[in-house]
């Protein structure tokens, strides 16, 4: 790999790791954001679905958009939107803006993320593999240790420095970027010529407009009713106009010839639709510990930020040196028996979460870390093995933004799951009864790996 190309690696793996070490740095910020702007639980939990969903939507659109437009010209504006949006969150007069900012934000990471991969794999043609992993590494690295730098900063500066750390990282990879990416070819004649509803419905604008809506009003009755104490009229209607549009979107995705979550393709590979929901289920029980277990020691336990987020280490390191190894397992052994161990290891984790309270040691907490960290490095190859093994070769690109899109799914409902448990305040008690429910779901997952075969597909009933 020659200097150049190494400088092109480095410009766009600081600019990908944004968007997971947002994430990630969040997880220690909840309990301190609560407190600021005076919210409950179920309120200050927006500031993880707004992330998700928008990362959600404009990673597969944006990644669109880089075909008809270019990929380096979205990189460097992903740049300049995630630098406006970290210098000016810290600034929001309210918490409604510091969503506005935070949905800013994921819009302009994702920009990054969704090219940044496909400019590695244009631009490095030597040692591509090493090139990848080096990418992977950014990508999983900073999400390992985003809740420990989110600790240490806000215990010796406050919150607002989780939004100012990115600054630097976004100057110096635009500065790299702009020397080191290729310039894009000029535009084909289609985009040049193409109108604005021709783009809308090449990106699927109305499928887009339709999720979102309907999964934003399921949410927002879900979540109200919860934090009122009570179901009112108005809540119902809110949650069943969500389900109407969610019901509409899954009408409109199987008539459409551009859809923004191809249906059609779940309905035709029943192996792939296995896969992704079992991911699903994979990342809700992930998250839920990841964003769970901050709260639980910091507003139960009263662990400061800083030690909160040293113990958070433990997740990500683990999850870290496990990926490496599961990869030589699984070419051995095939992805099977690591996905029955990894369920086996988040039951446990679930289970050892229902035996917390208030006279266990806080660094007990690190048994299910270490768990679920090990579990996650299993699943991260395991589940990319089967899904690469139950897609067609040839509709492989379409199955990886599904793949993306059910991570982002999982996340979502492990912040919906947490809210709707914990309601006003998080509680010891309402974590056991996470832990409970967590236990069922991995149970779950230990049984459909059990019953799959090598070749990815599930036993005939």
């Amino acid at each position: 790999m020659n200097a150049r190309s190494r400088w092109l690696l480095i410009s766009v793996g600081l600019g990908v790791l944004l968007n997971p070490l947002n994430s990630s740095m969040i997880s220690v910020a909840i309990a301190r954001l609560q407190h600021v702007y005076h919210l409950d639980f179920t309120g200050v939990s927006w500031i993880i679905f707004s992330f998700y969903i928008a990362s959600a939507i404009a990673q597969p659109v944006m990644g669109k958009a880089s075909d008809l437009f270019g990929r380096r010209k979205i990189f460097l504006a992903g740049l300049v939107v995630s630098f406006i949006a970290s210098l000016l969150a810290p600034l929001s007069p309210s918490f409604g803006w510091l969503i506005v900012f935070r949905i800013v934000q994921a819009i302009g990471t994702s920009m990054i993320v969704s090219v940044g991969m496909a400019i590695v794999r244009i631009h490095i043609t030597e040692k591509q593999a090493t090139a990848l992993s080096v990418m992977s590494i950014f990508l999983s690295g900073a999400a390992a240790i985003g809740p420990f730098i989110g600790g240490v900063l806000i215990h010796w500066w406050d919150w607002p420095a989780i939004f100012f750390v990115n600054i630097p990282f976004v100057i110096t990879s635009f500065l790299l970027a702009w020397r080191t990416i290729p310039t894009d070819k000029p535009p084909t004649s289609i985009a040049r010529g193409m109108s604005i509803r021709k783009w809308a419905d090449l990106i699927d604008a109305s499928g887009i407009l339709l999720f979102t809506a309907g999964l934003v009003a399921l949410l927002v009755g879900l979540l109200s009713a919860k934090s009122s104490g009570q179901l009112s009229f108005a809540h119902v209607i809110v949650g069943v106009i969500g389900l109407m549009l969610l019901a509409s979107f899954v009408r409109h995705e199987f008539k459409t010839t551009s859809p923004f979550i191809p249906l059609r393709t779940f309905a035709k590979y029943p192996a792939m639709t296995w896969i992704n929901i079992e991911f699903i289920l994979v990342n809700l029980l992930y998250y839920s510990l990841f964003f769970g277990l901050p709260s639980y020691l910091q507003i139960v336990r009263h662990v400061s930020e800083f030690h909160t987020g040293i113990l958070m280490l433990s997740l990500g390191l683990c999850s870290l040196v496990t990926s490496p190894l599961a990869g030589r397992w699984i070419d051995k052994s095939g992805p099977r028996p690591a996905l029955i161990v990894s369920g086996i290891l988040m039951t446990f984790g679930s289970v050892w979460i229902v035996t917390l309270n208030q006279t266990s040691p806080v660094i007990s907490v690190c048994i299910a870390l270490v768990a679920f960290g090990i579990s996650n490095g299993l699943n991260n190859v395991g589940m990319q093995v089967v899904l690469f093994k139950s897609s067609p070769k040839e509709i492989i690109g379409v199955a990886s933004g599904v793949f993306m899109t059910s991570r982002y799914l999982g996340t979502i409902l492990s912040s919906l799951l947490i809210g709707v448990l914990m309601g006003n305040k998080f509680s010891a008690g309402g974590f056991r009864l996470l832990g409970v429910i967590l236990s069922i779901i991995a149970l779950s997952l230990v049984f459909m790996s059990w019953r799959r075969r090598e070749s990815g597909q599930l036993k005939e009933s």
